[in-house]
Formats: structure tokens, sequence, C-alpha cells
């Protein structure tokens, strides 16, 4: 299996560092979309997560929260849209057949109808959340969803994992969301994790976690089962601690885990630019 790390929506908020830990406060802070593209010998093309979509960057007021878009003030350029990121590599759009969503964020699912050929992959409970405001129903509406169940076997400490495809599992990680996943991908010899929001900052992986204090306080208030949510960034963190050189652990919006994995096996497409000087 081949993978390739896309940025799929730059988004850059007020705050600096006290948003991504870099420069001055006064500049604005870097955050991104941490897509993967797989390219695997049986099943086609699968995504995980599908950041912004074309709906998204063309017309945002439709399909993104306003509270979204004055918070995270994303960047809104199509050529990072996934879809444009998988043409860009010399694939069409249908050759994409899975999309597997770690939840139903708009940052998350904006590329979902992109991909008219794709079945659609979520834990059933956040299906069942889907009313929900903070997410966007017409980014997704009318897509072939596909719902499953947080039960299966046991991978790292983790319950409940469920086998997606070969090499391809579902790691629940409740607490984001009612229903937030992460993504297992075995491939060149040991796994990949992509955790989604389980956490938002390497930092908080590490023997003496740390998150930059105002992206701690957004972390907090979009959290809708702290318990859960605290549990899991954990088990992630003792993951990472005992099995670290086996499975690569990332999250969806630190531009520093994107950026640092152009020197990985993988390939990087698309990695965030370098942080602007204060």
């Amino acid at each position: 299996m081949k993978v390739h790390h896309l940025n799929c929506g730059t988004m850059r908020p007020f705050g600096g560092r006290l948003v991504d830990g870099l420069g001055s406060v006064f500049r604005r802070a870097e955050l991104v979309c941490h897509v993967l593209l797989l390219e695997t010998e049986r099943d086609g093309l699968v995504l995980v997560d599908t950041g912004l979509g074309l709906a998204d960057v063309r017309t945002p007021a439709a399909t993104l929260p306003a509270r979204f878009r004055h918070a995270a003030r994303p960047v809104c350029d199509e050529r990072e849209t996934a879809v444009r990121r998988v043409e860009a590599l010399g694939f069409a759009a249908s050759d994409v057949r899975h999309v597997a969503l770690t939840h139903l964020d708009v940052d998350h699912a904006g590329g979902v109808l992109d991909f008219p050929s794709a079945r659609v992959h979520v834990l059933r409970e956040e299906l069942d959340d889907s009313a929900n405001p903070r997410y966007s129903p017409a980014q997704w509406r009318g897509a072939d969803l596909v719902p499953h169940d947080p039960t299966g076997e046991a991978w790292f400490g983790f319950e409940g994992v469920r086998e997606l495809l070969p090499d391809v599992l579902l790691v629940p990680l409740v607490g984001h969301t009612r229903g937030h996943t992460g993504v297992a991908v075995r491939a060149g010899g040991r796994w990949l994790l992509h955790a989604g929001d389980a956490y938002f900052f390497h930092g908080e992986l590490e023997a003496a976690p740390h998150v930059p204090p105002v992206l701690g306080a957004f972390e907090r208030v979009m959290q809708t089962v702290a318990h859960r949510r605290v549990e899991n960034l954990g088990r992630l963190r003792e993951l990472v601690r005992d099995h670290g050189a086996g499975v690569d652990v990332f999250c969806a919006h630190d531009a520093a885990d994107l950026r640092g994995r152009s020197s990985r096996p993988e390939r990087a497409i698309g990695r965030p630019r370098e942080p602007e000087n204060p």
C-alpha cells in the first residue's frame, strides 16, 4: 500500500503561538486538514477524511457555519481540496472507492460529495448524532453513507476495533464527538494512526504534555464526551510511549505533524508552508 499525506484545507486563525505554538502572538496561526490517500491493491483509492470540499471553498457561506469561518479563517483555495489533490497525482475522482471519516465536522467531511463513486464509512453513533448543529449536512447529503458499529477486536489496548478493509482499521476514539474514530493503516511494515481530532497538538502526546492555551481551550469547548476524550488521549500517550517504533500517531490539524512526515517513507503532498516570521 502506498500512502500520501495531503493538506486539504489550510486555516489561519488569529493568535499565533497561542494557537500553533510558533512565533509571535500577532501572526496568523497555521492549521491544516491532514488527509490520507491510500493506494490499495484490491480496493482502489481510499481517503481518510476529506478536509474542505469544492462547495466549501467556492461558496463558503452555503456550507461552512459562520462560527467556523470566523474562528478558523479557512483559506478556501480550490487547489487544496482533496479532489484537486487526487487529480494532481494523476487519478480521477471516480478512482476513489472508499472514504473513511474520523467524524462529520465540517473540516473533515467537506469533500465527500466530490467523490460520488465512493462509499463513505462512519461510526453509527456519529450518524445518529448527525442533526447536531456543529455539522453541515449539505456536505454529505445524498452520499453513500455506510454506518459501522464500534465492535471488534483489541488493538494495542484499544477495544472495539473494526477492520474496514484489509490493513485499514477503524479505532474508536470517542470524545471529541460521540462517534469519533481514528483510522489505522498498515503500510511499510508499521502502522499509521490518523487520530482525527482526538487531540489537536503534537505536544499532547509527549511525556510532559502541553498544548498552546487558546488551542487547548478550543479543544475543550468542542469536546462532546469530556471523560472519554481524556481517557482516549491517555491511551494514545501510552501507545506512543510503549509502541512508538511500530505505530506512527498523528492528528488532523497540526501543521507540524504533516510537515514532519515529509521525510518519512510515505509521500507528503501539499505540505503546509514554513511558518511566517512574526
